[in-house]
């Protein structure tokens, strides 16, 4: 991915502007890419939708830890990692509206014929394809359900 390119310069900036929530933000990015890499057997670089998948684990686990945070009464705690949340998903391609991705699920449903909730995996299988990357599972998952559900 470009943008994960210039990595290094970023923190470097970051350092600088002594913006510790970025700072924070940018090493968490780093770190996870260098565990891919490392894990991956010696490969030399994460393809993009490696890179889009980890990303948005990165994002989804700040989410996740805002909501706990919040639901304890913990803002202090809360509002850090949604503004890590923001830094990293700056870093994904631009999301899809929840329209544009039932657009791409109908049309994936019309396409391999399915008829019912029985065949959820082939529809979301494909339609995660198509969509690399660029949503969430969840709302994949949602309007799928709710379109073989009818």
């Amino acid at each position: 991915m470009p943008k994960l390119n210039n990595l290094t310069e970023e923190i470097k900036n970051a350092m600088r502007a002594k913006d510790s929530i970025k700072l924070e933000s940018l090493r968490a990015i780093k770190s996870a890419l260098l565990l891919a890499k490392t894990a991956s057997s010696a490969v030399e670089d994460l393809n993009e939708e490696e890179s889009i998948k980890l990303l948005q684990r990165l994002v989804k686990q700040r989410k996740e830890s805002a909501t706990i945070f919040k639901e304890q009464g913990r803002l202090d705690l809360a509002e850090p990692e949604e503004a890590q949340a923001e830094i990293i998903a700056s870093f994904l391609p631009k999301q899809l509206s929840e329209e544009e991705v039932a657009k791409i699920v109908s049309d994936v449903i019309s396409q391999t014929g399915a008829e019912g909730i029985k065949d959820m995996g082939k529809v979301m299988g494909l339609a995660s394809k198509k969509i690399g990357g660029k949503a969430e599972g969840k709302l994949i998952a949602m309007l799928v359900k709710k379109k073989l559900s009818l």
